[in-house]
């Protein structure tokens, strides 16, 4: 499919050099709804749409997309099979899977993951809920707009969006995209902490200063970690550095996860660390050594029960549209752990967890936010840093060894 030169939005206007994206599927009504979906945002453009993986492996490069969305089970070849295949024809290419949320299938898109998926959408269980699913047709576009400019970027080059046209008597100005605000929630956001960016541009001409906050001089007494596109990825990577340093202290981990994934990401947190990782059990005491996972659907927080501090689940509206999410965890270990709180946010779209490390730093304790370079979408710890919460802002490949270091007493 011929890629037009420019790609109308419901304005009207054109956009020059859209993200380009090929749909792989084997059910025709899926392939014509995602790429109809795609096709409405003037940033996007379908390019190409292919019933199985050998007809995406054989047309990657003719098409050449940006994005692929991939189907997990499909005949002749599977998403599974064709993802390193597209990845090696096409270096840099994103790929999101798309699957229904069956063990076997949550499975199959972690393992695509780790072989160079950028992503997954958990899909609905038959074709004609997909066509009743808001929720799908919202996160499958948002994912794809996102990690497809992020791609651009990194490759230098950006959708070139034109200038919308002067109202008469007023100054132009350029359109700017806004990401819909979060829904009302019990937890508070704490207030912006003024001064604490620099507006300065720096005089090589980069970007302007982030200002960070002192690391807490009190040992940590729990392990807290936010995540969300990339989380997955991440995580193991940090737990295989960070598994026999964490023995004196719980860790709770917050990834964006439907039911179903955060049990399996629980099964390889255990393989990756050596420690026993599971999901997180209401009413169950923290036990130093232990992680607990944040089950998708509910929200994972800290209390007491008695004496004992435990781990409590509910069934509160989402935060930030997600649930779980980083910040009810972040808030609630505050008023037990305040500046013996270590926390880390890692790679995701969205602000979650922007809130909750603001209050941890007003607390006195430390945030650590990964930086934007290394990170799948600068989001979640972009916001972090933006809104002056962070001790430090590392590559996720230094992340470790600076969790390593503190719990063993030495200096940040």
């Amino acid at each position: 499919m011929p890629l037009p030169s420019a790609a109308a939005s419901a304005s009207g206007a054109a956009v020059t050099d859209p993200v380009r994206v090929m749909i792989v599927d084997d059910a025709v009504v899926v392939r014509g709804l995602i790429g109809r979906w795609i096709d409405e945002d003037p940033a996007l453009a379908v390019v190409a749409s292919h019933r199985n993986g050998r007809l995406a492996v054989e047309d990657v490069m003719r098409s050449n997309p940006d994005v692929v969305v991939l189907d997990v089970e499909m005949p002749e070849m599977d998403g599974l099979t064709a993802l390193p295949l597209l990845l090696k024809q096409k270096p840099g290419l994103v790929v999101v899977v798309a699957s229904t949320l069956t063990r076997r299938n949550a499975e199959i898109s972690l393992k695509c993951l780790s072989l160079g998926a950028a992503d997954y959408v958990p899909k609905p269980e038959s074709n004609a809920s997909v066509t009743t699913s808001p929720e799908f047709k919202t996160e499958i576009v948002q994912k794809v707009k996102t990690l497809g400019l992020r791609a651009r970027q990194r490759a230098g080059r950006a959708v070139r969006m034109p200038e919308p046209a002067p109202t008469p008597g007023m100054r132009p100005t350029t359109a700017m995209a806004h990401a819909p605000q979060p829904q009302r929630t019990p937890f508070a956001r704490p207030a912006a902490q003024p001064g604490r960016i620099s507006a300065t541009a720096r005089p090589d001409g980069g970007k302007p200063a982030i200002a960070t906050r002192a690391y807490s001089n009190v040992a940590p007494r729990v392990l807290l970690i936010g995540s969300s596109t990339g989380g997955p990825q991440a995580l193991t990577k940090l737990f295989g550095e960070i598994g026999p340093a964490i023995g004196n202290l719980p860790v709770l981990v917050t990834q964006h996860m439907p039911a179903t994934f955060t049990a399996i990401l629980a099964e390889h947190l255990t393989k990756a660390s050596g420690r026993r990782a599971a999901e997180g059990v209401h009413g169950e005491p923290l036990m130093p050594g232990r992680i607990y996972v944040a089950p998708g659907g509910k929200h994972m927080v800290i209390g007491k029960d008695g004496h004992d501090t435990v781990v409590q689940l509910n069934d509160l509206p989402p935060v930030n549209f997600c649930k779980p999410a980083v910040d009810p965890l972040f808030q609630s270990a505050v008023p037990l752990f305040g500046a013996a709180i270590l926390s880390v946010v890692l790679t995701g779209m969205g602000h979650d967890g922007a809130a909750g490390a603001g209050v941890i730093a007003k607390a006195g304790g430390s945030v650590i936010a990964q930086d934007e370079e290394s990170s799948v979408v600068w989001g979640m710890p972009g916001a972090v840093a933006q809104a002056g919460a962070a001790s430090e802002i590392l590559p996720l490949d230094q992340i470790g060894s600076k969790i390593i270091r503190i719990l063993s007493g030495g200096r940040p």
